[in-house]
């Protein structure tokens, strides 16, 4: 089959690789009909290149056919519409059963001291073939696959893979308080949806970006937007009676503006031999914390900042003597996808579509264009948010 690989940092290309095949009788696979660029593979693109090998599949954003299932499989059937998370989870463990599927404690990568395998997510997360490509192998199929309707187009539920999950799971840890106000840092989709999902929530929402086509994509849908400039703190607070907003959520992570020192480190170590870029990431990894200041410096006192942008450093400063005299209460976590997609598939199946799922793409590829679509997505060029690939 085809398939979207990682070749080195700054590189991707779409080689032939094996198909997958049923390895366990509770496997599945599907034919891939929609899979989606997500802001975490730029992270693999530009950053964390000395986990992967040549030649991994990339992608966690699936959704397709089932074409196969396992002897085990008992609630899947060939011909099932389905879309896969992200997370690759049991079910049945402790944290499952607590619903924090992304701590599964069956697929947890103990070697490296991560959480649950990851479809397309480098040697952190089980290094598992991911979705940007023709096909696809489900494992724990009954549990992760997700069965959805026949009528709808894909982009009605394609999100419910990652990022609509991953938003919303972000606007509940941010404990918004009735009648409050939310500030969301980043307009790229998943801060699109948790602004949104702020709103139909009934919150005042604000949020901030740089790039003019976001801002204008969020006006849309009644968000209150400002552009990242050096006044934003004031403006922020003077929009919020002096106080700053209630609750804030960081939907940029590593990938923020600012600091150019972090940032050529970020990019030296990303090209540097993995005997050495390996230990340099998992003791002395720094990210681009600009984002995440912002955040702690503008919630109000007593307030809550919720993490759904991804941070991937070991040795990021924190401003502690802030967070502790403000009273900061910091939520974070990968998202438990499992535990949000049956509250979010009415939302997504409802004819006023009221998260405006389908208003976010803005690029629509073949497979075989995706390569040049993440330098286009990396760059921010073209107006590009959401990238689907249609393989």
């Amino acid at each position: 089959m085809r398939a979207l690989t990682w070749q080195s940092t700054g590189k991707v290309s779409v080689e032939e690789v094996p198909d997958p095949r049923i390895e366990e009788p509770t496997d599945a696979i599907i034919r891939i009909t929609s899979s989606a660029i997500c802001g975490s593979d730029l992270h693999l693109y530009n950053v964390l290149g000395a986990f992967l090998d040549k030649g991994d599949v990339l992608g966690h954003e699936p959704m397709g056919i089932v074409v196969e299932v396992g002897s085990a499989v008992a609630t899947l059937a060939v011909g099932d519409r389905v879309v896969i998370p992200f997370v690759i989870a049991c079910g049945e463990c402790y944290m499952c059963r607590k619903g924090l599927t992304s701590q599964c404690e069956t697929t947890q990568n103990h070697q490296s001291g991560s959480g649950a395998d990851l479809y397309g997510f480098s040697e952190l997360y089980g290094s598992v073939p991911g979705g940007q490509a023709e096909f696809l192998r489900v494992r724990r199929a009954d549990f992760n696959a997700y069965k959805v309707g026949e009528e709808l187009a894909d982009e009605r539920y394609l999100f419910l893979s990652d990022i609509l999950p991953t938003a919303w799971q972000g606007v509940q840890y941010a404990h918004v308080p009735e009648g409050g106000t939310l500030a969301v840092l980043g307009l790229g989709p998943v801060g699109q949806f948790a602004a949104r999902i702020g709103r139909h929530l009934g919150h005042r929402v604000i949020a901030v970006d740089p790039v003019p086509e976001r801002r204008a994509m969020a006006e849309r849908h009644g968000i209150e937007t400002f552009d990242l400039t050096d006044d934003i703190l004031s403006e922020l607070r003077d929009a919020t009676d002096g106080r700053g907003p209630h609750s804030v959520v960081d939907a940029v992570g590593m990938e923020a503006h600012g600091n150019p020192g972090t940032s050529f480190v970020q990019s030296a170590v990303g090209v540097l031999p993995d005997a050495i870029a390996k230990p340099l990431m998992k003791k002395a990894g720094v990210d681009r914390l600009a984002a995440l200041h912002l955040a702690i410096d503008a919630v109000q006192r007593g307030g809550t900042v919720s993490l759904s942008g991804v941070y991937a450093g070991a040795a990021d400063p924190m401003p502690l003597v802030t967070m502790f005299d403000k009273q900061i209460a910091l939520r974070m976590g990968q998202c438990n996808v499992h535990s949000w997609r049956d509250e979010l598939l009415p939302l997504v199946e409802d004819p006023s579509d009221p998260l405006g799922v389908e208003d976010l793409v803005t690029h629509r590829v073949r497979l075989d264009e995706a390569p040049a679509m993440y330098d286009t997505f990396n760059e921010k060029e073209d107006g590009c948010i959401k990238v689907v690939i249609q393989p």
